[in-house]
């Protein structure tokens, strides 16, 4: 048995926002929750002053590189980077090598990552080796546990395609998780087109209407066809504003931002490198600042980090041909709270429930709660204390957070009756 005594329960599923015990039973179940619970004989107590207790971080969009580059990462590596950031399950994209495109794929990363005190779970593709010319079997992907289909890294280029894909998924209740980039409006990806950082690293960029030309055809494919469609890592002010009309006309859609969209502008890629380059690009100040807006009111559902570990030395080669993409999963929290809750942009319980409760029930993760009868899936959270991060769990270390002072950071998660500290 565990006891988390003299925390903080902050928890959306209830409203909660109130010191409480919680205690959790040896089958990882919460037994009780309650302002003072005394501890019963041979209880481990987890003293937990100053702290909140929250439902554990869910993040939809991770890339552990699992199977075919471990080199950059893998499903152990990467769940120890989550759970020091605080999360209590994740969601690998299915660009790996091979392609998740088979129930078997799906079931290596699922069956490694069993032990691990983060929940993975493992996307399927929609289309086979991510090649946008044949669907993949989503029933038997669904059936082997995928909590959404993607091709994400790659465009569903084809509008027909894209229709028959959300028309099947709609037919077998599949979330679909789409990156949106219509790939001739990117003469160059990981910087924002005709920015001062394209312009020193002699790269002409990607342009914002990629994004959003991209987004406003498919929101019109989800009013057809019925589909649940994601919008992943939305970066643009105008973006933002049509999955906001989209939402009005009654689509289905939902859509995800990252804390690096959240709390850095193309004006920031000239000091950090190729550690700033990311697909899409960090655009500028007034995108950044709708896409909070976008966030505090609903219009985008939920925080996920895109998690894109890489090799030093592919982050060492110059701009221009380097890979795209950043760590997030450590950081994540720390920024977000230094961005948004520090500067009054969200609440805490805002925070809260854009990472945890609100991806949970995009993905249909139930359970979630701090409450009784429900498998413990928590986190300990700071939210005062400066955090400097110089060491990671991951096995990259390509973020520009790095001695970066920042406020707040993960304590410990607790998956069932277990503590994992950061």
């Amino acid at each position: 048995m565990l006891l988390i005594q003299n925390g903080r329960v902050l928890d959306p599923y209830t409203n909660t926002d109130e010191k409480m015990d919680v205690l959790i039973g040896d089958d990882g179940v919460i037994a009780r929750v309650a302002p003072h619970i005394d501890a019963p004989a041979g209880c481990e107590v987890y003293d937990a002053a100053g702290l909140t207790v929250s439902p554990g971080f869910v993040d939809g969009h991770v890339h552990f590189r699992d199977p075919g580059q471990t080199q950059k990462e893998d499903v152990l590596t990467g769940a120890a980077a989550a759970a020091a950031g605080g999360y209590a399950t994740v969601i690998c994209m299915a660009n790996t090598l091979p392609t998740c495109d088979t129930p078997e794929i799906i079931r290596y990363v699922t069956d490694k990552a069993k032990d691990c005190p983060v929940e993975v779970l493992q996307a399927g593709a929609v289309t086979k080796g991510l090649k946008g010319q044949e669907m993949t079997d989503f029933a038997a992907l669904k059936a082997a546990g995928a909590p959404c289909l993607t091709d994400d890294g790659i465009n569903l280029t084809s509008a027909g395609l894209c229709r028959a894909a959300m028309e099947q998924a709609a037919a077998l209740d599949i979330l679909l998780s789409f990156h949106e980039e219509e790939p001739s409006l990117v003469p160059s990806p990981g910087v924002n087109y005709g920015s001062a950082a394209a312009q020193q690293f002699g790269v002409p960029g990607a342009m914002a209407s990629a994004e959003t030309a991209m987004i406003a055809r498919d929101i019109a494919l989800a009013l057809d066809t019925g589909a649940r469609v994601l919008f992943q890592h939305v970066s643009s002010a105008q973006s933002a504003a049509l999955i906001r009309a989209g939402k009005a006309l009654g689509a289905k859609i939902y859509a995800e931002v990252t804390p690096h969209h959240l709390s850095l502008t193309e004006d920031d890629v000239p000091a950090h490198g190729t550690y700033a380059r990311m697909n899409p690009p960090l655009r500028k100040k007034a995108d950044r600042q709708a896409l909070i807006d976008a966030l505090a009111d609903g219009t985008i559902d939920m925080i996920a980090t895109d998690h894109a570990p890489h090799t030093a030395e592919e982050k060492a080669r110059e701009f221009a041909k380097a890979p795209s993409g950043i760590t997030g999963l450590e950081t994540a929290f720390s920024v977000c709270n230094t961005y948004l809750v520090k500067t009054g942009r969200l609440t805490p319980m805002q925070l809260i429930e854009k990472m945890s409760k609100a991806p949970a029930e995009v993905y249909g993760l139930a359970g979630r709660a701090v409450a009784a009868g429900n498998f413990a899936r928590l986190v300990l959270l700071d939210w005062d204390s400066e955090m400097i991060y110089k060491t990671y769990k991951s096995k990259a270390i390509n973020t520009p957070y790095t001695g970066m002072p920042l406020t707040g950071a993960p304590h410990a998660i607790v998956t069932g009756a277990r503590v994992t500290a950061r």
